[in-house]
Order: structure tokens, then C-alpha cells, then sequence
């Protein structure tokens, strides 16, 4: 599971805003109970 959170972290932008993606892209899953938060290709989706 923890490698889940961190899958798409080779994506090139700087690494403060892929923290952000990744904790915003988790809460939606949560929030939702789904696999997935609907932006394929981010990082933490």
C-alpha cells in the first residue's frame, strides 16, 4: 500500500508541488473510498 501512495514520483516537476499532489491526490481517495482520485498520472494517484 505504501508503494500505491508513492507511484508517478518520477513525474519532472519540482519536488514541493509532487508533496502536494501526493497529499491532496490521497485525501480525495480517502474522502471517496476509492483506488483512484480521477487525475491519472499525478503523483499519489
Amino acid at each position: 500500500m505504501l508503494r500505491d501512495i508513492f507511484t508517478n514520483m518520477s513525474v519532472k516537476m519540482p519536488l514541493r508541488r509532487k508533496l502536494y499532489l501526493v497529499l491532496r491526490n490521497n485525501m480525495i481517495k480517502i474522502g471517496r473510498r476509492q483506488r483512484c482520485c480521477g487525475h491519472p498520472g499525478e503523483p499519489g494517484c
